[in-house]
């Protein structure tokens, strides 16, 4: 028997959006940036959010869903929509394999628990992503938005920052969700940029960026000491900042006095 509703459940980090306007907002959220045309929704669940993108003019859905119970709900309740539910875990999908080289968008209420990796395979695929729309708990939504100078300025932060606009959209109450989480969440839609070349080996970058920030009560000078940067072709001063003092463009210098082979 189909089930008539579906047990949250804990390992999976689901919260089920149940206020019809904030989903509404979050669909609303999406532009068609850089005019892509599918949307992949990671984690449907009782389709809250589905109901508002399935027949939005000029995009086409695909819901990615790895609960079989949320499955066998949405079919149930949704039966049109079954074509396009896909039972899949996300992060583990071979996107290439899926759909080839067709631009998507990346949407949903996402796992809080898994949702910093759903944005590391966004960057995985950036070329392929114009643009990304999301239900995030709110202080990671907050680091992820936040720039140069904060304490909440990390990894995140750079990285995505390097490729996308990324706005903080509108924050929602615990009280919308069954079962309600036990803080508060926002919404973030990050908008990539029309020019993503960083000008220097961007593999290289990230491991700049993760180093500098994995001994951030460091000065840079100390805390990338292996990676051997020539200091003396920086900025003067630079290697007393620590790297939460850094911008993109400021890490992206950086990079390039880094040897390649270290």
């Amino acid at each position: 028997m189909l089930p008539s509703r579906v047990h949250a459940k804990k390992y999976l980090g689901q919260h089920f959006l149940k206020d019809d306007g904030v989903a509404r907002r979050v669909a609303d959220s999406l532009t068609g940036h850089q005019g892509y045309g599918l949307v992949l929704e990671v984690g449907p669940g009782t389709g809250a959010l589905s109901r508002h993108l399935v027949d939005r003019p000029g995009f086409r859905w695909m819901g990615i869903e790895v609960d079989r119970e949320s499955i066998a709900y949405l079919h149930r309740h949704f039966p049109d929509w079954a074509p396009r539910v896909v039972e899949a875990d996300f992060l583990r999908l071979d996107v290439g394999a899926w759909i080839g080289k067709e631009p998507f968008a990346v949407a949903g209420n996402f796992p809080y628990h898994i949702s910093s990796q759903i944005l590391f395979k966004v960057l995985q695929h950036r070329q392929q992503v114009p643009e990304v729309v999301g239900m995030f708990q709110k202080e990671v939504a907050e680091r992820i938005a936040s720039g140069p100078g904060n304490k909440t300025y990390g990894i995140l932060s750079v990285l995505m920052q390097a490729y996308y606009r990324v706005e903080l959209l509108f924050t929602v109450s615990h009280t919308v969700f069954e079962p309600p989480p036990k803080v508060q969440s926002a919404v973030l839609r990050l908008r990539r940029k029309e020019d993503i070349s960083l000008g220097c080996d961007e593999d290289l970058f990230v491991r700049v960026v993760k180093t500098a920030f994995n001994q951030r009560r460091k000065t840079l000078r100390n805390a990338l000491k292996i990676m051997q940067p020539d200091w003396d072709a920086l900025p003067e001063g630079m290697g007393s900042l620590r790297a939460e003092a850094l911008g993109v463009p400021g890490f992206v210098t950086l990079t390039r006095q880094v040897p390649p082979r270290t």
